[in-house]
């Protein structure tokens, strides 16, 4: 968010910029994010609420984080101010949650007080609502506080995450790295041997307990290993099922260097950066991990990303040298 008093903006920064350009009508996006974006403009100008100023540092709204609940049409919103405690924005939290009323899941806010690029801060206040979303994932339900990370398009993420299950058999050891709040994982918990699950942010973990938990009795055959997911490396065996979601950069050397080194039976690669695959396929078609599959989702319509499942298996001894 930017703009002046009375005239705020919400939208994207124009390229190479941090100037936004307002978009009050998006076509892409879901309709339920215009409407709270439309009543987030108007409850500023009717408050004399300030956007955040980059140059100045000073305005109380920096950004609105929106998630949308499918299965009851409303919103998780979370305000991101530019104040170290959530007394300022309390009296725009109250307005928003009375003109939304229905169309509100839940009410957040965040305090970034840093000159940073990074959106999110640390620090969040619960204002009304349940503490996550649920989503039904893989036939799991899965809980998103506000700070975990979510896949965009959940329509189509569903369909990636069928297919990472058709590929895993019943019955087998399983460990999933960068596994956020369980969106893939969960699903395959009561039909697994067992699965290892790994996350080092602190919303996501959060996230992963609550979905763990709403498994009952099956919560027994799951594993957490908390931390950078090279400290899950040693849970990986020869009969492993290995699912990885890492960020842009790619896998951790570490990591990518123990899978090299003892290559399980699959790994389904879900990738963000096509670059970062390329990359470390090379490095495990050198450990004896044979590149079988690729496709590309297309879960932010209209921009040039696609996010990539690459399926990999080992490699029989007959094929070593080959």
């Amino acid at each position: 968010m930017r703009g002046r008093i009375g005239r705020p903006k919400i939208g994207i920064f124009a390229e190479g910029s941090h100037r936004v350009v307002d978009i009050p009508t998006c076509q892409i996006h879901h309709p339920l994010i215009n409407e709270v974006a439309r009543e987030l403009k108007t409850a500023m100008r009717d408050l004399h609420i300030s956007s955040y100023s980059d140059s100045a540092h000073l305005g109380l709204v920096r950004a609105l984080q929106v998630v949308v609940q499918r299965s009851s049409a409303s919103v998780q919103l979370v305000l991101i101010c530019n104040e170290a405690a959530p007394a300022a924005a309390a009296p725009l939290l109250q307005l928003l949650g009375e003109r939304l009323g229905a169309r509100l899941h839940s009410a957040f806010w965040n305090g970034n007080t840093d000159v940073t690029n990074r959106i999110l801060g640390d620090v969040f206040h619960h204002v009304t609502g349940p503490e996550a979303v649920i989503e039904q994932i893989g036939g799991a339900r899965v809980f998103f506080p506000p700070g975990a990370f979510g896949q965009n398009n959940l329509d189509l993420f569903d369909r990636m995450v069928e297919s990472i299950h058709a590929a895993v058999p019943a019955g087998r050891h399983v460990v999933e790295l960068y596994a956020g709040a369980g969106a893939i994982g969960l699903g395959l918990v009561s039909r697994s041997l067992g699965v290892v699950f790994n996350e080092i942010s602190p919303a996501s973990l959060a996230g992963l307990e609550l979905g763990l938990n709403d498994l009952g009795h099956h919560r027994s055959r799951a594993l957490v290993v908390p931390g950078p997911a090279t400290l899950a490396a040693q849970a990986i065996r020869p009969d492993s099922y290995v699912i990885v979601d890492p960020p842009r950069k790619g896998l951790d050397p570490e990591l990518l260097a123990a899978l090299r080194q003892h290559p399980p039976e699959r790994l389904l690669y879900v990738s963000c950066e096509l670059s970062s695959l390329i990359r470390d396929a090379e490095v495990l078609r050198a450990g004896g991990l044979l590149l079988e599959q690729a496709t590309g989702y297309d879960l932010f319509p209209f921009t040039d990303h696609l996010e990539t499942l690459a399926s990999f298996r080992r490699l029989r001894p007959d094929e070593a040298g080959a």
